[in-house]
């Protein structure tokens, strides 16, 4: 299913440290290892603070790792200077949360949309007219709306302004960084079903950033589950509700309230607060926090192992 010819970028050993005083240094991301695939979503799952967003900061070109390789079809962006680096960077764009604060509020819905094609002198002022009518009908708005300010539409219109703009370049790769968080359930499922008709129209790879796991499960190719900047789990997303293996999904499946669950089984909670991440100390890092935490756990760090085809964890249960 996830064939390594059809990965688009390939995140190798990717490390991310921020020294933020002489003896205080916080990791954000260490040592994850993630592909983009060809018409694949790849959804990342995880509490506030676990890495995820600068992971895929990472992978656009936000933010550069303390160490680690990003491939771009075999080819290391992190090499790329100069022009190279600004025209590889449309083939791969970000969507993010708060689109009211993406969106310059003094420009109009055509100038917001049409901004990338002039940055990269794809078009004239001429055709900026049917350029942004043309997109805005491809994420079924109509195309009266380029005549609009992004203060004139509602949270999920303005959120469909943010994937018309970043396909605009026609990418092969687009990152959208939670950006269903801050809408009402049912604009939540337009946004996520208009994604898919896009990548099914457009074959682009697509990395889901969420903190939703029930959400996430039900169309992502793949999922993620990351903690204290660290990836526990990877596996298929049709497979997490009955296949996840790692203590920390496991909690986060039964923290998932559902109209079907059932009410007699007992809630487990996941005991105490997720751990500072400075200073990260030796061991597994969800041992603080793990009902099967045994003597392993507490002096040596589990790696991200195969324990199934195309199913990986970083547990020592599983070793």
């Amino acid at each position: 299913m996830f064939k390594p010819g059809d990965a688009i970028i390939e995140a190798r050993h990717l490390t991310k440290l921020y020294q933020v005083s002489r003896s205080k240094c916080l990791t954000a991301c260490d040592d994850i290892s993630l592909n983009f695939y060809r018409n694949q979503t790849l959804g990342i799952v995880g509490e506030s603070g676990c890495g995820k967003s600068t992971f895929v900061r990472m992978a656009v070109g936000l933010e550069k790792p303390t160490s680690g390789e990003i491939l771009f079809y075999g080819k290391n962006r992190l090499e790329l200077k100069g022009e190279e680096l600004r025209l590889n960077r449309r083939n791969i764009q970000m969507i993010f949360q708060d689109p009211s604060e993406a969106l310059h509020p003094r420009m109009k819905v055509k100038e917001i949309i049409c901004e990338p094609l002039f940055n990269f002198n794809l078009i004239k002022k001429s055709q900026m007219e049917s350029k942004a009518r043309e997109l805005l009908e491809m994420v079924e708005l109509p195309g009266s709306f380029a005549e609009r300010f992004p203060h004139e539409m509602s949270g999920g219109q303005r959120q469909r302004i943010g994937i018309a703009r970043a396909l605009s370049l026609e990418p092969e790769v687009i990152i959208c960084d939670e950006i269903t968080s801050a809408l009402d359930v049912s604009a939540q499922k337009m946004i996520v079903e208009l994604l898919l008709d896009l990548q099914n129209r457009k074959q682009i790879s697509i990395g889901f950033i969420s903190h939703d796991l029930a959400l996430v499960q039900q169309f992502a190719h793949q999922v993620a589950v990351m903690y204290l900047g660290n990836v526990v789990e990877l596996m298929n997303g049709k497979e997490v509700s009955t296949k996840a293996r790692h203590p920390y999904t496991q909690a986060l499946l039964d923290s998932i309230f559902d109209l079907h669950m059932d009410y007699s089984k007992e809630i487990v909670s996941i005991d105490s607060e997720i751990p500072s991440p400075f200073n990260v100390q030796e061991g597994c890092p969800f041992k603080e926090r793990c009902i099967h935490c045994m003597t392993v756990c507490k002096t040596e760090k589990p790696k991200l192992m195969e324990i199934e085809p195309y199913h990986l964890a970083a547990c020592h249960r599983y070793g």
